[in-house]
């Protein structure tokens, strides 16, 4: 499919871009970033001499598997240098010889074969001491190229970096983030190579991140709080999800990298998912606290990892939350406006008689994908084409709506006698979002755990980076998977 026959999201916007060097330029960086700034123009963008407050993306550059000095990087000096209020998007472009990435590729792969691994096989200049152990961690999730994303990462002191791979020019570019994605742009039409880049990044830039939550009056009392049995719930799920290695561990920044003041530009650590069930004596979601606040080890939870959200702000730029008299009340999960959401266009329906309640009962969201389902018990849902070709990040209204416009064309959850009870739909580059219906006599997330040990929900570590269906027997058919 032509890359202009791909549907766009409707609201892109025109941002400003400018170019600040970090290193010498390669040969094919030399070639390459004048065709990508052009790129911008074609499409209406505003290309800048330098950074000023109007621009929200810098592009700069940095060496392959050479660590590069965080008082070099634009990421910690932009600001200073240009006299910035604000802290713009930094893109960093990396180029690997066709020769050279094979050859990493080749060491990552074999290195995740080793039994037991060999903590060399993951040491590299730059990085912190145990930062072989995180990376490890990422190659055994996602495979060798997150393996390697997760070192130039650390190297470049840059989340969001563009890996441009080839000899003369471009044969493809691989696109990493925080999150651990690697979506792959190919090089064989130039002009459609630079405009898949430049669209990828617009998209990412027109998001914003809704998570100003608001704590609202009254609290819950304790004595209220400690009559729930949903918070137990909560963590006996976590216990079983945990048993069944659904949750990766938290990715902390200082783990792989040590740089003074890391937080001052980026959160110090993110956790791997959330999950969130309804209480019907609250009439609210209890759900897991975001892990950007403090470390959340998901497989294994107590009260205080948890959040009671209400509702959604009236400007969307948040959730309703209310607090726990005795309990410490940390910020609900950064999703939690989309877990929310998810159930605005959706029936309600009666339990434990004629209590009225959401369809959905209990929402998982981890970074993980389905290799097959069962479609006699579960229901895949898509999402928006544009979802498949530019995909968004975690905590934006653009992924909350995502979500929500996919759920809300369930047909299990729109017809609640439809027999079948989880839904799921997969956001490419991050992972899955799964909801499960009520049903009598089970546990909050119970259908999750037992469709899992069942086969009829086959999780696997890697996600899809693309485009993606599920054939008639429901076996994952990917469209778009990189080497």
């Amino acid at each position: 499919m032509r890359l202009s026959a791909f549907s766009l999201h409707p609201w892109l916007r025109t941002v400003h871009v400018a170019f600040v060097p970090s290193a010498p330029l390669s040969g094919l960086l030399e070639e390459s970033l004048p065709q990508l700034l052009e790129a911008f123009r074609r499409q209406g963008h505003i290309v800048q001499e330098q950074p000023d407050e109007k621009t929200d993306l810098v592009l700069t550059n940095a060496p392959f598997a050479e660590p590069l000095n965080w008082r070099h990087a634009v990421l910690f000096t932009v600001r200073r240098r240009f006299g910035l209020k604000h802290t713009p998007t930094i893109l960093t472009l990396i180029h690997a010889s066709t020769e050279t990435f094979r050859r990493w590729i080749a060491h990552f792969e074999q290195a995740l074969r080793k039994s037991p691994p060999e903590p060399a096989d993951f040491t590299f200049p730059g990085l912190a001491e145990d930062a072989w152990k995180t990376l490890l961690e990422q190659g055994q999730r996602g495979g060798p190229l997150l393996a390697l994303q997760r070192m130039l990462q650390a190297q470049a002191k840059s989340i969001r970096i563009l890996l441009l791979v080839g000899d003369d020019k471009p044969l493809e570019a691989y696109h990493f983030d925080l999150v651990g994605g690697y979506p792959r742009s190919d090089g064989a039409s130039p002009e459609e190579f630079y405009r898949d880049i430049v669209l990828r990044q617009v998209t990412a830039l027109s998001t914003h991140e809704i998570t100003q939550h608001q704590v609202i009056d009254p609290p819950i009392p304790a004595s209220t709080w400690r009559a729930l049995s949903t918070p137990q719930a909560m963590i006996q799920a976590a216990r079983e999800l945990g048993k069944r290695n659904f949750f990766t561990p938290t990715v902390s920044i200082n783990r792989l990298v040590h740089v003074p003041a890391i937080s001052e530009v980026v959160a110090e650590q993110y956790s791997e998912g959330c999950f969130a069930t309804w209480e019907p004596r609250l009439q609210a979601l209890i759900s897991t606290i975001t892990g950007s606040a403090r470390p959340v080890d998901k497989d294994s939870i107590t009260e205080d990892e948890l959040a009671v959200i209400v509702g959604i702000r009236p400007d969307g730029q948040g959730a309703l939350v209310r607090h726990v008299e005795g309990k410490r009340n940390d910020p609900p999960s950064s999703e939690a406006v989309e877990l929310m959401l998810m159930d605005r266009d959706l029936p309600r329906v009666q339990v434990e008689g004629a209590v009225e309640v959401p369809v959905i009962r209990s929402k998982l969201h981890g970074h993980r994908g389905v290799r097959a389902y069962d479609p006699r018990f579960v229901e895949f849902v898509p999402l928006d084409d544009p979802y498949y070709h530019y995909p968004v990040t975690c905590a934006t209204e653009a992924q909350a709506q995502g979500i929500h416009n996919a759920f809300s064309r369930s047909e299990a959850l729109r017809n609640p006698d439809d027999p079948r009870q989880v839904v799921f739909t997969i956001l490419p580059g991050h992972g899955v979002v799964m909801a499960e219906k009520w049903q009598p006599h089970k546990q909050p997330f119970q259908l999750f755990w037992e469709y899992m040990d069942a086969g009829y929900l086959q999780i696997d570590p890697r996600v899809p980076q693309g485009p993606h269906h599920f054939d008639e027997e429901g076996r994952l058919v990917d469209e778009f998977s990189p080497r």
